[in-house]
C-alpha cells in the first residue's frame, strides 16, 4: 500500500519534533488508547531500529502500523508468516523471463518502509533468519548482488503471547536484534466503549482517509530527528547508570541470560531519542527508566524454575530499577 504524498520536508529539528509529536493525535483518529505504543514506534524509527509488537488478536496491531504509515507518508506492506513461507517469499527471488531468456530479480515485500511481519513466530527458523539478516544489513543479496532497501526501513513484527502451538519461538540472539518490544494491552472499559461507538458510527478500518487520517510528517522529519537525537548529550554518570542496570540483570539468580552490551547500547539510543522528543538536549536518569522496560524486557532469559514461580521479565526489571542507585 502506498501512502498519500506527505507535507513538505522540514529541515529543522524543532519542526520535526512538532510533527512527530503530532503523530499521536493523528493515529488516535483510527486507533484508540495506544499512545504509548505510538511513542515506542516513533522512537524505534528515530533510532533506526525494529520493533516486536506483542498482543492478543484484535488489539489493532495491523491497524496501528497502517495508520502510522499513512500519518508518516511511508510505504507499508504486510506479510502473514506461515509454516510454509520460504525466505524468497519475503526477500524476493530470481525469476526466469521468457522474453529476454534471462533471470530477473523480483522484489519481495521487504522492499518497503514499514514491513509488518505478522506472527513472525509461526514461520520456520530458516525464514526467520532470512528476515533478521535483512533487518541487520538493510539489504538483500541475491546471486552475489546486494540490493539496498528503502530509507527509512523498519520491521514491525507481531507475535501472540498466548498461543504457542505450531510456533517457532525466536531464539535470544534473534530477539536481541529488535530495538524495543511494545506490548498492546486490552483496552480499559471506557476506551472499548469508544471503539464500539466509532464502529457504530460507521468507522471502516480499511478506509483511513474517511477517518480523517492525513500525513503530518515524512521521511525528512525522521532523518532530521535522527541527526538531532545523535547530538543529545549523555553525562558519564548516566552512561554508568545504564551499564549498572545491564550488569544487575546478569547477577540475579532468576535470570539465565541477562542484558548484553548490545542491550545497554540500545537503551542509550532509546533514552536519547526520548530526551529529544521531550525537548531536552541531555539525557536524565528518568529518560533511562522510562525506556528500560520496552528496551530490555525481550532481552532477558529467565530460568525455568523462576518462570514456574511466576517471575517475569517485567518483575525482574522492576526489581533492578528499584535496587540500582540512581545518579544525582
Amino acid at each position: 500500500m502506498t501512502a498519500a504524498p506527505g507535507p513538505p520536508p522540514r529541515p529543522d529539528a524543532e519542526g520535526a519534533r512538532r510533527a512527530l509529536i503530532e503523530l499521536r493525535h493523528e493515529v488516535a483518529k483510527a486507533v484508540v488508547g495506544q499512545d504509548a505504543a505510538v511513542s515506542g514506534l516513533v522512537i524505534a524509527l528515530i533510532c533506526h531500529g525494529h520493533v516486536l509488537l506483542e498482543g492478543v488478536p484484535g488489539v489493532a496491531k495491523t491497524l496501528l502500523v497502517r495508520t502510522l504509515a499513512t500519518a508518516l507518508s511511508l510505504d507499508t506492506r504486510r506479510v502473514q508468516f506461515t509454516p510454509d513461507l520460504m525466505p524468497g517469499d519475503v526477500t524476493g527471488s530470481l525469476v526466469y523471463d521468457n522474453r529476454t531468456s534471462e533471470f530477473a530479480f523480483r522484489e519481495g515485500p521487504v522492499f518497503t518502509n514499514l514491513l509488518l511481519a505478522d506472527e513472525i513466530n509461526r514461520t520456520p527458523p530458516k525464514t526467520q533468519a532470512a528476515l533478521l539478516e535483512v533487518m541487520e544489513e538493510r539489504q538483500v543479496t541475491v546471486d552475489g548482488q546486494p540490493r539496498r532497501l528503502p530509507t527509512p526501513f523498519a520491521v514491525l513484527a507481531t507475535q501472540n503471547p498466548i498461543e504457542h502451538e505450531g510456533t517457532y519461538p525466536l531464539p535470544e540472539a534473534q530477539l536481541d536484534r529488535f530495538l524495543i518490544k511494545v506490548t498492546l494491552p486490552l483496552p480499559p472499559r471506557e476506551d472499548e466503549v469508544h471503539i464500539l461507538a466509532r464502529h457504530a458510527g460507521g468507522f471502516d478500518p480499511s478506509d483511513l482517509a474517511a477517518a480523517g487520517v492525513r500525513p503530518v510528517a515524512g521521511p525528512a522529519d525522521i532523518i532530521a530527528a535522527r541527526n538531532a537525537a545523535a547530538q543529545v548529550q549523555v553525562q558519564r554518570e548516566v552512561l554508568a547508570y545504564i551499564v549498572d542496570l545491564a550488569r544487575a540483570t546478569r547477577a540475579l539468580p532468576s535470570v539465565l541470560l541477562g542484558v548484553s552490551p548490545r542491550g545497554a547500547t540500545a537503551l542509550l539510543a532509546t533514552a536519547r531519542a526520548w530526551a529529544w522528543l521531550s525537548g531536552r538536549s541531555y539525557v536524565t536518569p528518568d529518560d533511562v527508566k522510562a525506556l528500560a522496560r520496552a528496551t530490555l524486557r525481550h532481552r532477558l532469559s529467565l530460568r525455568p524454575e523462576a518462570e514456574q514461580d511466576g517471575t517475569t521479565a517485567e518483575s525482574v526489571l522492576d526489581q533492578v530499577l528499584i535496587t540500582v542507585p540512581v545518579p544525582r
